[in-house]
C-alpha cells in the first residue's frame, strides 16, 4: 500500500497557527527518533543499537514484540524510517518531508509505504485499508501537535 498526504505547518492567511521555523519542525522530527515513546502510544522502550551519519540504528519495544528499525535523514529535509516484515511487524517505511513551497508556508508530507495490499476484489481488504490510511492520517496529526508543543515548551507535556 502506498498512502501519501500533506499536513500544512505554515498558513499566513490563519492567525491562529501559530509560525514555526524549519528549524523548530525538525527538532521535532528528532525528538521522534530519539525519543519515540510520545509519539508512539503502546512503545514500552526504545533501544539505540548504533548510531552514524545520517542513520540511527533502534529495536522498538512494544510488550512482547519487538520491532527492528532503521532511520536516515537529510538535516532538514527529510526522516524516513524503515522496518522489516517479520512474524509480529508487516514492515515498511514511512518518510517525511518538509516541503516550503515559499518563505511563508511549511508542509510536512508524510509517505507511507507497506505490504498492506489495495488492490484486493475483497471489500473487506479495501475497508482495512482505508481504515489504515485513517489510522497513519490521526498518528501524522498527533506528530504535528506534539511538535508544536516541543517548539512551545521545549519538551513534550
Amino acid at each position: 500500500m502506498h498512502f501519501e498526504h500533506l499536513i500544512e505547518i505554515n498558513n499566513p492567511l490563519n492567525p491562529l497557527i501559530e509560525t514555526l521555523s524549519r528549524e523548530q519542525v525538525w527538532s521535532g522530527l528528532m525528538y521522534r527518533v530519539e525519543e519515540p515513546g510520545i509519539f508512539l502510544p503502546g512503545l514500552d522502550r526504545c533501544e539505540i543499537l548504533s548510531r552514524s551519519e545520517g542513520r540511527v540504528e533502534r529495536v522498538l519495544h512494544f510488550g512482547q514484540a519487538s520491532i527492528r528499525d532503521t532511520v536516515t535523514y537529510r538535516d532538514l529535509e527529510w526522516v524516513c524510517f524503515e522496518s522489516r516484515a517479520t512474524a509480529q511487524h508487516a514492515g515498511g517505511s514511512l518518510t517525511i518531508r518538509l516541503e516550503a513551497p515559499d518563505s511563508n508556508r511549511l508542509f510536512l508530507r508524510f509517505t507511507y509505504e507497506t505490504t498492506l495490499s489495495e488492490n484486493a476484489a475483497d471489500g473487506e481488504v479495501v475497508q482495512v485499508s482505508e481504515f489504515v490510511k485513517s489510522a497513519y492520517r490521526e498518528s501524522d496529526v498527533d506528530t504535528v501537535r506534539i511538535i508544536r508543543t516541543i517548539a512551545a515548551n521545549g519538551r513534550p507535556q
